[in-house]
């Protein structure tokens, strides 16, 4: 469960060498509803149902664990677009743990890149490495309840 959620998205220019050797995850999610966000997730054997109000890069969220069962029940009863990715975790030099997506099947090959902060002064003071490239937070096209529902 968390509170509010601080994060900044980009479009990495490049991909960290050694990509394998940082932990990473597949994940499966879909969108019950977009607005508010109701997200149901597989990431890898765990199952989360996760909602989302507010806008920008400040938000609020709850996370609640679903059981196998649960979760293939949503899934039957989303929205849109499965999306499938695989997020890797990747320290960055000031203490912040970069979450790069991989996306798949229908968004295979797009790229997304995020850091969540511990708050906005956090966020404030961020600097990302040259490989992070465009910042894409206030884009919608960028965020995974849109994707859900591109045809």
């Amino acid at each position: 469960m968390k509170g509010v959620e601080i994060e900044f998205k980009y479009l990495p220019k490049e991909l960290p060498s050694n990509l394998d050797s940082y932990e990473h995850h597949k994940i499966e999610q879909a969108y019950l509803g977009t607005a508010p966000v109701v997200r149901i997730r597989q990431e890898d054997d765990q199952y989360i149902l996760t909602y989302k109000n507010g806008a920008g890069f400040a938000h609020n969220e709850v996370s609640l664990p679903l059981d196998e069962k649960s979760y293939k029940h949503l899934l039957e009863k989303a929205d849109g677009n499965i999306i499938t990715k695989t997020r890797y975790f990747i320290p960055l030099e000031d203490g912040h743990t970069a979450e790069l997506d991989i996306f798949e099947d229908k968004f295979d090959g797009m790229l997304l890149v995020e850091v969540e902060f511990e708050s906005l002064d956090d966020a404030d003071s961020f600097v990302p490495p040259d490989w992070f490239g465009e910042n894409v937070t206030k884009d919608k096209r960028y965020h995974n309840s849109y994707l859900s529902r591109v045809k």
